[in-house]
């Protein structure tokens, strides 16, 4: 299985020019995707798992913090950008992993990566997402790219995908954990809707037999940053650097697969507490606001994955709503550092953050209240 096959897309792709002033504030991706998208295509990406509880509690663990701001220091100039992989990006970020993007645009991961790599940011392209390998390296050379996989082969399949995305020039390569068994998709069961790339998808017995014998593998046998996605605990952050792994991703998956976990800013700080910089840390769920970017990066994460916001932006403009997307996150970023006191990510901590108590009921769109959208709506 070497490329992902295409779906036809629920929208057409709009051309937006580099001044384009279409889209001024985040919320405006998300109205402008739902005008795009069909039901099928919507609930997809808003939905999770039975309750959508796990959803919920990501939210409401980065609502449950609130900001310490210093005062007199001088923020005239406020630059968000790192490194990371030996790369500057404009801000540490990850355009997630995220299955079937051609559902939202024609063109699928291409565009993402595309957008990534204009903006400044790094992707992470799914196995499960066309064009497939080789088609977004072609797409997007430049751009600081990481290929995630799915383990549905034996151990020659999952060598083949780490030798073609080392030939591809990926940058890290990333396994995930936490779909052992696929979860009840409730959105779709009541519909009675199966996706397409569902009805396809084999080798779900490798997936469920997947363990640490796979991670020792990669390691052993090829030179590549691995990253763990799908770490939930101290527990298994600990065994992860003991088999050498570069980046420890946590992850619930934005709450698809075990209903009624923790929310991942629930989860983040036990594991930097575990891990103590001997590897990074890359964490998602939920995150869709330049705060909530501001909220990792002080609690001890490295990168920040971005996934429904990537998938919204994409839905509404394709390549380009990619790259406004990250232009507006930047902005946001900026402001809440200078508000902060802050010039850089440089020297934020914890000491910027204290606990606080949620001011509104968390949904998946909850960082929206601009929005008119029912997200639970059939």
């Amino acid at each position: 299985m070497h490329e992902a096959t295409p779906i036809r897309p629920a929208r057409k792709n709009i051309e937006l020019g580099a001044s384009d002033e279409t889209f001024q504030n985040l919320h405006e991706f998300i109205r402008k995707a739902r005008a795009n998208l069909n039901q099928n295509a919507w609930d997809y990406i808003v939905g999770g798992a039975e309750t959508e509880t796990t959803l919920r509690r990501n939210r409401m663990a980065l609502d449950e913090i609130a900001f310490r701001p210093r005062v007199l220091r001088d923020v005239a100039r406020v630059d968000p950008a790192v490194e990371r992989f030996g790369r500057k990006l404009r801000l540490p970020v990850v355009l997630a992993p995220v299955g079937a993007l051609e559902i939202f645009d024609p063109d699928g991961a291409a565009s993402v990566a595309r957008g990534a790599g204009a903006f400044g940011a790094a992707h992470m392209l799914s196995s499960v997402s066309a064009p497939g390998l080789e088609a977004v390296a072609e797409a997007a050379p430049d751009a600081l790219r990481m290929f995630q996989l799915y383990v549905r082969g034996d151990d020659a399949f999952v060598a083949d995908y780490v030798s073609r995305a080392i030939a591809c020039r990926y940058t890290a390569f990333c396994i995930t954990v936490d779909t052992a068994h696929y979860s009840r998709r409730e959105r779709d069961i009541a519909k009675r809707y199966v996706r397409e790339s569902r009805l396809r998808s084999t080798g779900g017995d490798y997936q469920k037999g997947l363990s640490w014998r796979t991670v020792k593998l990669v390691k052993d046998r090829f030179d590549i940053p691995l990253v763990i996605k799908g770490i939930a605990t101290a527990e298994d952050a600990k065994i992860a650097l003991d088999h050498g792994v570069d980046w420890i991703y946590v992850s619930n998956h934005g709450g698809r697969q075990l209903d009624h976990g923790r929310g991942a800013m629930h989860v983040l700080p036990e594991i930097v507490d575990a891990v103590k910089g001997r590897a990074k840390i890359m964490v998602d769920g939920g995150f869709c606001r330049g705060t909530d970017l501001v909220k990792a990066i002080a609690s001890g994460a490295d990168l920040v994955g971005i996934g429904r916001l990537q998938c919204w932006a994409l839905a509404a403009a394709g390549e380009r709503g990619v790259e406004r997307m990250l232009e507006l996150l930047e902005d946001e970023v900026a402001r809440c550092l200078g508000l902060l006191g802050l010039t850089s990510f440089a020297d934020l901590d914890k000491s910027f953050l204290h606990p606080a108590t949620p001011t509104n009921m968390p949904s998946v769109l909850s960082a929206f209240p601009l929005l008119d959208i029912e997200p639970f709506r059939y």
